[in-house]
């Protein structure tokens, strides 16, 4: 079979065929339960189609998300943007998991497809460790854990990766598993922040970039310090951060966004 190239246009990888995502090697004792997966089967008949036909996708370097499990921190511009996440995922062969907020599952139906299609819930308060603990079985099996760890779509006025928070990297430093960052934008312009509908017209271009996976071979050792996590999260947020500064062929600010009432507080290294 034929290496994947390193960009992929309107969510087509040649190397799978002609969009039809390639069969994950784990075997089936560590599968996903049948309804998840058929739950992914259904879905994607409808949302490929809508996606080709809303937005033109170009997904770059995605050969660098590992097929044997993967940690992908993403950066948030849109409430839409998660279904262009999960369709470069899905298409890479993988049942892309999102780590969500739980207040989505109190959304009527919402809440249903949620755990249909094995997404795990995160409890602001009290969790106690339970999503980090469903996120691990997801990378067991070799699937795709996807986090946002902003926590929210950006609130940055110009729309540029905010402070992070430290779950992806504890999940990483836990498991051994990558941590690959993950830039996109444009997916923004079809449905920005706070707006009630689609602007469909004209058709826009949604770009996602995969960077190498953050090292943190030298954190191993502390992994359970706040020191750690921290420089673990700046790193993460670094990466991010350049990702998206090389999709917008801008040079990112000094400082990024802090929503936790500081402000631009946090300086770049």
């Amino acid at each position: 079979m034929r290496a994947a190239p390193a960009t992929a246009e309107d969510g087509v990888l040649p190397a799978a065929g002609a969009d039809t995502p390639t069969t994950p090697s784990a075997p089936a004792s560590a599968r996903p339960a049948l309804s998840t997966r058929l739950g992914f089967m259904a879905a994607a008949v409808i949302v490929r189609p809508a996606m080709r036909l809303l937005v033109r996708q170009r997904w770059e370097h995605v050969e660098r998300i590992p097929r044997s499990g993967a940690i992908l921190a993403v950066n948030h511009i849109s409430e839409i943007d998660p279904v262009s996440i999960a369709h470069m995922v899905y298409n890479r062969g993988m049942l892309p998991t999102f780590l969500a907020k739980s207040e989505l599952w109190d959304v009527p139906v919402l809440g249903t497809v949620l755990d249909v299609l094995g997404m795990v819930p995160v409890q602001r308060v009290g969790d106690g460790g339970r999503s980090l603990e469903a996120a691990r079985g997801v990378l067991d099996r070799g699937g795709a854990v996807i986090v946002y760890p902003e926590g929210t779509v950006t609130r940055d006025p110009d729309g540029w990766p905010m402070a992070g928070r430290s779950g992806a990297v504890r999940l990483a430093l836990q498991t051994g598993a990558p941590l690959v960052p993950v830039g996109q934008w444009g997916i923004h312009q079809l449905l920005p922040y706070r707006a009630r509908r689609l602007a469909v017209w004209p058709r826009k271009t949604a770009r996602v970039l995969v960077g190498h996976p953050v090292d943190l071979s030298d954190l191993r050792q502390s992994a359970g310090t706040a020191s750690a996590l921290r420089e673990g999260t700046d790193r993460m947020m670094e990466a991010i951060t350049d990702l998206v500064g090389h999709l917008r062929g801008q040079r990112p600010p000094e400082r990024r966004f802090d929503p936790r009432g500081r402000g631009a507080a946090e300086v770049r290294a």
